[in-house]
């Protein structure tokens, strides 16, 4: 699949079951996420943002491909423009380009809704992850050694982050 068949649009109640599908292909890996099952809908729509909460959908059938959403670091007003998001790529789809496409789509969405802040925690085993970040212009902040208990042992996990050009303009 190449780049041009991608297309994104916002993420909509009816791909709910693609997205949780996604979600749980990718923690079934064991180097996503500390999480081991994805939630249901009505935990993962109370958790992510509303904006931006995307899909990648192949363009020319519609299938959901992958999906990218944020949620708020802190409820504190002066962290308001700073989010974790988590990107998934479904499995088929993997090394196709949908990340890049998704995750160039989701920065911009975020810029346009006032996010200065973009922050991801990636185990250091999951090198795609990394090099997707990386490529669309995140830095390592630091790594987190030992941060929790994964699968009976203990994990690191990079902090990375993107800062939006606007972050300290105004």
């Amino acid at each position: 699949m190449e780049a041009g068949r991608v297309a994104v649009r916002q993420m909509r109640r009816a791909d709910a079951a693609r997205v949780l599908e996604i979600y749980q292909a990718g923690l079934d890996t064991g180097q996503a996420s500390f999480e081991v099952a994805a939630p249901s809908w009505a935990e993962f729509d109370a958790a992510k943002l509303e904006e931006p909460r995307l899909v990648a959908v192949d363009a020319a059938g519609g299938a959901v491909l992958g999906w990218a959403a944020g949620s708020r670091v802190s409820a504190r007003p002066v962290y308001a423009g700073v989010v974790e998001h988590s990107l998934y790529v479904a499995p088929d789809a993997a090394g196709r380009g949908v990340g890049t496409v998704l995750l160039d789509a989701f920065v911009g969405a975020a810029e346009r809704a006032g996010i200065w802040t973009l922050q991801a925690g990636v185990f250091p085993e999951n090198a795609a992850s990394l090099r997707l970040h990386r490529g669309a212009g995140f830095r390592t902040v630091g790594m987190r050694e030992r941060i929790g208990r994964h699968h009976g042992r203990w994990r690191d996990v990079v902090l990375l982050e993107r800062r939006s050009g606007a972050a300290g303009t105004g």
